[in-house]
C-alpha cells in the first residue's frame, strides 16, 4: 500500500477514481471541477438531486475529461473535522465497491489532523472481510491512495499505514468464524506480535491458569473442548517515560453458556471477543509506531460452550484478590475472565494506568448505540484524556456514571458479590464488578465495546462485522502518555 499527500490539479491527476468533497447547499464547490466538463457535471448533479448531504454520493465518468476512469462527488455537510472524516470513509467504501486500485481523495485545503485523519478513514472505509466468498466475487482494496490539498502531512504518511495496518488486523480477528478463531489461534495472533522490537508474548494455558488460580477464565472455559489460556503481552521499549496496561476480554464465542443464548443472538457471536482485538489491534500499532510508553497487555481466551462440566448457576468462585463471585448468570461470562486480567495486570510492579475494553453488555448497546463506546472511570483526567483523543480520532466516547451506591445490587447471599445485578444499570453493574478486582493504587477505566466494536450490518463507512473502534484512540492516549 502506498500512501502519498499531494497537491495537484485535478487534470493532471492519473488514477482509477477522483474523489471531490462538496459542502452540504454549497453549489460553488462545483465551479472548478464542473468548468473541466462545461457544466454538464452541474447538470447531472442536479438531475440526480445531489446536494453534498454528508453521506451522499454521486458518480460521473470522465470520459477522457481527467485521466481518471470514474469521478466521485461525496457529500462533506458542514465540513466539520469529523464531517470530513466521514465523507473520506465514505469514499473508501466506493472505492472498494468499484473495485479501484488507486484513489485520489480532493476534499479542498486540508489541515495537517484533518489530512492525516481522512486518510485513515478512507482506509477503514475500504476495509471488507472477504477472504471467504469466491474469488471471482472479490473486488480489490486500493493499493495506491492520494490525499490531495495537504502536502505538509507527508511526514506522516508511515504512521498512518502502522495504525491502518493494525486496525484491520484487529477487525480480521473479530471477523474470523469461530471454527478458525478460538483460545489457541487468538493466542497465536498474540504470539505474531513477538517479531516487533521489544516485545515478548506470554501464554499460560489452561493447567497454568488452574495452577495460578485464574478462576475466572477455568470456569468459563471448562465446558469447551477448545481450551481456554491466559495471553500477556510486554512491549517496554529501553527509552520508555511511562507504564500502563491494558485488558482485553477474549471470548472467541459465546453460547452464553447453561444460560444458553436463543440462536439469533448467538449467530455473531464470534464478536464477543471484540474487546481482545481492540487492545491486541492498539499494543501492535504501539509497538510497531515505537512509542516511548512501556504497555502490558492482558487477554482471557476462552469459548463460552454448553456441556456436561460447564460451570454452573449457584456455583461460587473465589480469586485471587480474594473477592468471592456467586454465578447467577452464566452468560455474564465476560466480566469473570477480565477479573483474572485485571488482577494481573494490577500486580505488574510501574503500572500507573488500566483499560480494559470488553464487549461486556448488552445495556451499553440500548444506552448508547453503534457510534459510541461506553466509558466508566471514577478519574475525571482519565476520561479528559481519553475523550479528546477519541474526538481527534472522530471515534465516538461517552461517559456512563460509575456510580457506587449501585454497588448493593451485586450483594450475594452466598458470597461477597453475584455476578449480574439485574436488569437495571445494567452496563454501570457490570463496570462496578469489574471494579472489585482493581486496586487502589492504579487508575483505571472500562471501556464496553458492546455496540462499537461490530456491526450486524453495514454502517457509516464501515462494512459489515468488525470496526476496530478505539484502536486508533487508544494507540493516540498512549502516545499522549509518552510525551506528557
Amino acid at each position: 500500500m502506498k500512501l502519498q499527500f499531494v497537491t495537484r490539479p485535478l487534470e493532471h491527476i492519473d488514477t482509477e477514481l477522483i474523489v471531490v468533497g462538496i459542502r452540504k447547499d454549497q453549489p460553488e464547490d462545483l465551479n472548478a471541477v464542473d468548468a473541466l466538463f462545461g457544466g454538464s457535471l452541474r447538470v447531472w448533479a442536479e438531475d440526480n438531486r445531489f446536494k453534498g448531504a454528508l453521506g451522499s454520493s454521486l458518480k460521473f465518468p470522465c470520459s477522457g475529461t481527467l485521466k481518471a476512469k470514474t469521478l466521485l462527488l461525496v457529500g462533506t455537510g458542514d465540513n466539520t473535522s469529523d464531517a470530513l472524516a466521514e465523507a473520506a470513509g465514505h469514499a473508501g467504501r466506493a472505492a472498494r465497491a468499484m473495485g479501484a486500485a488507486s484513489m485520489t481523495l480532493s476534499l479542498g485545503t486540508l489541515s495537517v489532523p484533518d489530512a492525516v485523519k481522512a486518510a485513515e478513514t478512507a482506509l477503514a472505509g475500504n476495509y471488507t472481510f472477504d477472504r471467504y466468498k469466491a474469488e471471482k466475487s472479490r473486488k480489490a482494496a486500493l493499493s495506491q491512495l492520494d490525499i490531495s490539498g495537504a502536502d505538509d502531512a507527508g511526514a506522516h504518511s508511515a504512521s498512518v499505514l502502522i495504525r491502518a495496518k493494525w486496525h484491520n488486523v484487529t477487525r480480521d480477528l473479530v471477523n474470523l468464524p469461530p471454527a478458525d478463531l478460538y483460545p489457541e489461534t487468538l493466542a497465536d495472533a498474540a504470539r505474531e506480535l513477538g517479531d516487533l522490537p521489544h516485545v515478548t508474548v506470554e501464554v499460560w494455558d489452561f493447567d497454568k491458569c488452574r495452577d495460578e488460580g485464574c478462576v475466572g477464565i477455568v470456569a468459563v472455559g471448562q465446558g469447551s473442548a477448545r481450551p481456554g489460556c491466559l495471553i500477556r503481552v510486554r512491549y517496554e521499549p529501553p527509552n520508555a517515560t511511562g507504564h500502563v496496561a491494558f485488558v482485553g476480554k477474549g471470548v472467541t464465542f459465546d453460547s452464553g453458556g447453561l444460560s444458553l443464548k436463543p440462536s439469533g443472538a448467538m449467530q455473531t457471536m464470534r464478536c464477543d471477543m471484540g474487546g481482545a482485538a481492540t487492545v491486541l489491534g492498539a499494543a501492535g500499532a504501539i509497538a510497531e509506531l515505537g512509542l516511548p510508553i512501556k504497555v502490558d497487555t492482558f487477554i482471557g481466551a476462552v469459548e463460552n460452550m454448553a456441556a456436561a462440566n460447564s460451570y454452573k448457576l449457584g456455583d461460587i468462585l473465589t480469586y485471587n484478590n480474594g473477592v468471592s463471585v456467586e454465578i447467577h448468570n452464566t452468560d455474564a461470562e465476560g466480566r469473570l475472565v477480565l477479573a483474572d486480567c485485571l488482577i494481573q495486570a494490577c500486580q505488574v510492579e510501574g503500572v500507573t494506568h488500566i483499560i480494559d475494553a470488553a464487549t461486556l453488555t448488552g445495556a451499553c448497546v440500548v444506552a448508547v448505540g453503534n457510534d459510541y463506546t461506553a466509558m466508566f472511570t471514577d478519574d475525571d483526567a482519565l476520561f479528559g484524556d481519553l475523550a479528546q483523543c477519541a474526538e481527534l480520532e472522530s471515534e465516538g466516547l461517552w461517559r456512563l456514571p460509575l456510580h457506587q451506591p449501585y454497588k448493593k445490587m451485586l450483594k450475594s447471599e452466598w458470597a461477597d458479590i453475584k455476578n449480574v445485578g439485574g436488569r437495571a444499570a445494567g452496563a454501570t453493574t457490570a463496570a462496578l464488578f469489574l471494579q472489585h478486582f482493581v486496586t487502589d493504587d492504579v487508575t483505571w477505566a472500562h471501556l464496553d465495546v458492546a455496540g462499537s466494536a461490530f456491526n450486524d450490518k453495514a454502517h457509516q463507512f464501515y462494512a459489515p462485522g468488525g470496526t476496530g473502534q478505539m484502536v486508533r484512540t487508544l494507540t493516540s492516549w498512549a502516545k499522549h502518555r509518552a510525551e506528557n
